[in-house]
Order: C-alpha cells, then structure tokens, then sequence
C-alpha cells in the first residue's frame, strides 16, 4: 500500500487529495452552507478545489464527519475504492 496512512497504526491519516468521504455518504444533519445536509454522491460545499475540509478542526462540522474515521478497509488503495467502499456502506445502511 502506499503511503497513504502514518506509521501509527492507531492514527490512520487522509490520503491527500482524496475527499471521497465528503462525497459518498449523506449527511443528514445541517452543514454550513448546506441547511439540509447533503445527499449520498454529493460533493460538500466545504470541500476545497484540492480535496479539503473547510471545516476540519471547526465546531461546525457536522459530528458524523469527525466520527468517520480512515482506515486500511475503507480508503482502499485509491479514491475510486473510497467512494467504492463508502457507497456501498451508505447503501446498506440507508432505510
């Protein structure tokens, strides 16, 4: 695998430029700049030109967004596995 995630492995980072978790999932809950979340396969408005959470580290972010996690499984070897993997999730999590 490249070097996508730090050598703790209990501290997995964002692979640069990849943003499939702002895409992929719903967020049901409000985002600034979008009242009513956002639906599955959506891009957020606070994602940045390069892939980047406007709102990292921000109280405004919503809190499924600081609750997901990257890992191995989900980031897969690239973004398309990311969207990949995380549609699918938002599919069979989805009433």
């Amino acid at each position: 695998m490249s070097a996508v995630f730090s050598s703790d492995v209990s501290a997995p980072a964002c692979r640069p430029g990849c943003g499939a978790c702002c895409i992929a999932p719903s967020i049901t809950t409000p985002i600034p700049g979008m009242a009513d979340g956002k639906p599955a396969g959506v891009r957020c408005v606070q994602l940045t030109a390069d892939n980047r959470c406007k709102l990292f580290g921000d109280p405004r972010r919503p809190a499924v967004c600081g609750n997901l996690v990257p890992s191995i499984e989900m980031c897969g070897e690239n973004r398309g596995a990311a969207i990949s993997w995380l549609a699918r999730l938002e599919m069979l999590t989805s009433p």
